[in-house]
């Protein structure tokens, strides 16, 4: 498989770095709060040299950074940065896919903590305000200006 990180397209670059459930689940725990290794490996019940990857790449990448709390013994926390943080509306847009076509049965909800209302996720597109899959899409491969619709032959 060739190497996602170096592809034009944004997509492949992203799912290069977030493409695995662990990865996807670890930044979920970090959105709520979770910071500690220990409680990482708890929440999620993942085997510890893959949650120490999946930490080492996070951190790597800028999604995550590491701090050390304790020096005796020594220990760190791992903290999101801002693209760490940039990164939760991706995370409710699965969630809110996953309601849709993967609901049923008893499923975890999430709620604003200052207003206390459930959490209803949309994507919409800055430019023309439109909920994003309600519209068609074109793809511009790199080096090709992307034209108005009335003037695409």
């Amino acid at each position: 498989m060739k190497n996602l990180s170096n592809q034009p397209c944004l997509i492949a670059r992203g799912l290069a770095l977030v493409g695995d459930a662990w990865t996807m689940l670890i930044m979920r725990d970090a959105h709520a709060g979770l910071t500690r290794f220990d409680d990482f490996r708890k929440s999620l019940g993942i085997a510890p040299t893959m949650l120490t990857g999946r930490l080492s790449s996070l951190t790597e990448e800028g999604l995550l950074e590491k701090r050390r709390y304790s020096e005796r013994p020594p220990r760190d926390e791992y903290v999101l940065t801002e693209a760490g943080r940039d990164f939760l509306p991706v995370l409710f847009a699965i969630g809110a896919w996953g309601r849709k076509h993967r609901g049923g049965g008893e499923v975890t909800r999430f709620f604003d903590a200052e207003t206390g209302t459930e959490i209803d996720p949309i994507t919409i597109d800055r430019a023309t305000g439109a909920p994003i899959g309600t519209r068609p899409i074109r793809i511009a491969e790199p080096g090709c200006a992307a034209s108005p619709p009335d003037q695409q032959g």
